[in-house]
C-alpha cells in the first residue's frame, strides 16, 4: 500500500534551518510529482512547493520562495524540503502528498498523504 512518512521537524530558532523528508513506499515514486503542504493551528491546509516526476520542474508559494528549496532523490523513493530563514510563520504541520495527474497547488488534486511533521520556530 502508499506510504508517505515525513520526518526532520523540530524546533529552530528565527533565522535557522531544517530539513525534512518523506519516504515514499507502495509506488513507482519517480512517475509522480510531489509537494509539500502545511497547516498552522486553526488555518486551512496550505500549498508549500511541489516537484515534477525528474526533479526538472519546481514551484513555490510566495510566502517560502527564495528561502525553501524542494528537491528529490528517485533512488532512494525521498522527497526532501530544505526550509532557510526560517521564521515564527512558518510554524505548522508539514505534510508531504502525492500528486494525482499534472502538478497542482490545490488540496483535491493530491490522493495520498503522509502523518505530518511539526515544526515549530521560536526564540
Amino acid at each position: 500500500q502508499v506510504q508517505l512518512v515525513e520526518s526532520g521537524g523540530g524546533l529552530v530558532q528565527p533565522g535557522g534551518s531544517l530539513r525534512l523528508s518523506c519516504a515514499a513506499s507502495g509506488f513507482t515514486f519517480s512517475s509522480y510529482y510531489m509537494s509539500w503542504f502545511r497547516q498552522a493551528p486553526g488555518k486551512e491546509r496550505e500549498f508549500v512547493a511541489g516537484i515534477s516526476w525528474s526533479g526538472g520542474v519546481t514551484y513555490y508559494a510566495d510566502s517560502v520562495k527564495g528561502r525553501f528549496i524542494i528537491s528529490r532523490d528517485n533512488a532512494k523513493n525521498t522527497v526532501y524540503l530544505q526550509m532557510n530563514s526560517l521564521k515564527p510563520e512558518d510554524t505548522a504541520v508539514y505534510y508531504c502528498a502525492r500528486g494525482r495527474a499534472t502538478m497542482s497547488r490545490r488540496k483535491s488534486d493530491y490522493d495520498y498523504w503522509g502523518q505530518g511533521t511539526q515544526v515549530n520556530v521560536s526564540s
